[in-house]
């Protein structure tokens, strides 16, 4: 079987003030750069992306390929209307040109993709792609676990997988699971039955950590589902994805699929699940701190065991944040705090003067809060010691950018009393220890910790530390939702677990 690959990732933070735009999905961050054509074939393999485990798994199951166009930005704003155009005519000309050439099409999707001109991205780029290859094609797609799944993608695909761990550590197996099933697709020449369910409630990024309760036990749940030789016979698979919930759409929030080959079954299995999962609704909240406690706390509980990290998980990249707030940085300064990392901050300005300064020289600059992300801000105006520059090219260590060259941009590691910070040029969440140690940081010995993530970090982080704190400081990716002004969300939604609902 050849098999048309490609993919569009975004997660969209409608309420956050950056857009992605051409060049967003362009350049290389922390995942390759945009791929046309017979490179995306190679681009991300041995990586931990969907299309590399997807391309791998598939290869080992006899199956050719033909390349359509991948790429990914940062999670931000809205996809521009030019960005989200000129990427999906790239996907569905080639797959055109293909024509009778391919037999089933798989997408490396996000799921929670909104363009400034359009609620569902992905919704409309899988119709687009049924447009194109007719009813009689399989289509099948690897999704975020914050996805936020629509009934438009689901009616235009015939098989959706979403990861089943946060922090990500399992994107390039979801991949070979999409894989896995395509090939059982069409050795069978079945199409399976669906069943689809949205909840009355969003989720917290926070609540979603599938090393925590409830959704550990909920995704060893689904992990179960899985065709097994003499379990689960007639069932192809089950996906829960939580939902981006600062996504102000109609179809904001968790779903819940199940496929198989009989409808009873699949309905039958989707109950059990939602019985699962409507019944733990309270327990998806997470609790936080304000910068001032969590910071009280570290230095009150310093340990042996290894440095407290704290998240900053209202201005995480990786949910649309844009790096710069400073917060916890303005809290740790008037604490006197010492041993301290803080890391990525976004100020690629900063960034630019410390690399002209010259190490080990002061300069006087305004670190932070240029972009708008916490309103209220303003930049820390003071002296900074550069203590070293890069250009912010490096190979991730831990388990989540496991295989990838990070790339930061022009970096620098600057000091102020006893908080050191790296200051990148580039939006990138901090979930990789190589972030600080490839500037010469030993994170192992530091007392505390502060990332711009929300649970991503855990993956290669919560193995060192004595304690992790989830902090409430200032940013555009609010863990209370009911701090964003919705507009579009449909009525009846609670906007947090066990919340009173939207009118």
């Amino acid at each position: 079987m050849k098999i048309a690959v490609g993919g569009f990732q975004h997660e969209t933070n409608t309420f956050a003030p950056m857009k992605a735009d051409w060049n967003a999905f362009e350049q290389a961050d922390s995942w390759p750069g945009l791929q046309v054509g017979a490179p995306l074939l190679t681009a991300c393999l041995g990586m931990n992306i969907p299309l590399g485990g997807f391309l791998e798994a598939g290869a080992q199951l006899g199956h050719s390929f033909e390349p359509l166009a991948w790429c990914s930005a940062t999670p931000s704003g809205y996809v521009t209307r030019d960005a989200y155009e000129r990427i999906t005519a790239l996907i569905l000309e080639r797959l055109a040109k293909a024509g009778g050439t391919v037999d089933a099409v798989y997408l490396d999707l996000h799921g929670a993709m909104v363009a400034e001109h359009l609620e569902d991205g992905e919704g409309a780029l899988l119709r687009a792609v049924r447009g194109v290859v007719g009813q009689d094609f399989l289509i099948v797609a690897s999704l975020d676990l914050h996805a936020n799944i629509t009934q438009a993608m689901v009616d235009a695909s015939d098989f959706l997988t979403a990861y089943r761990t946060y922090p990500h550590v399992d994107m390039a197996e979801t991949g070979r699971r999409a894989a896995r099933v395509l090939h059982q697709m069409a050795t069978e020449n079945k199409r399976p039955a669906k069943a689809f369910y949205k909840p009355d409630f969003l989720i917290p990024l926070t609540g979603s950590c599938s090393l925590v309760e409830p959704a550990a036990s909920i995704y060893a749940e689904i992990e179960k589902l899985d065709p097994q030789p003499g379990k689960n016979e007639g069932i192809l698979g089950a996906s829960f994805a939580t939902g981006f919930s600062p996504a102000d759409i109609s179809e904001c929030g968790p779903a819940l699929l199940v496929y198989g080959a009989h409808t009873s079954p699949v309905q039958q299995t989707l109950d059990q699940l939602r019985e699962r999962i409507v019944g733990s609704e309270p327990d998806f909240s997470a609790p936080l701190l304000t910068p001032e406690e969590a910071i009280e706390w570290a230095l009150a509980n310093q340990s042996v065991r290894g440095p407290v990290v704290v998240a900053d998980t209202q201005d995480n990249p990786g949910a649309g944040g844009n790096g710069d707030t400073v917060g916890i940085l303005k809290a740790l300064i008037s604490a006197n705090a010492a041993d301290v990392i803080i890391g990525v901050l976004y100020d690629p300005v900063a960034a630019a003067a410390a690399h002209e300064a010259g190490e080990g020289t002061q300069m006087s600059v305004e670190l932070g809060a240029h972009t708008g992300g916490a309103a209220e801000e303003t930049p820390v105006s003071a002296d900074f010691k550069v203590l070293r520059v890069s250009d912010g090219e490096f190979d991730a260590t831990g388990p989540y950018y496991d295989g990838i060259r990070l790339s930061l941009g022009p970096t620098a590691l600057l000091e102020i009393g006893g908080v050191k910070i790296v200051v990148g040029s580039k939006k990138v969440q901090c979930a990789d220890q190589a972030m600080f140690s490839h500037m010469g940081l030993d994170p192992r010995k530091q007392k505390i910790i502060v990332v711009k993530s929300s649970v991503h970090f855990r993956a290669d982080f919560e193995p060192i530390a004595s304690e992790v704190l989830v902090v409430s400081s200032p940013g555009p990716n609010p863990a209370d939702h009911r701090d964003l002004t919705y507009k579009n969300l449909r009525k009846g939604i609670r906007l947090m677990p066990g919340a009173e609902e939207t009118s």
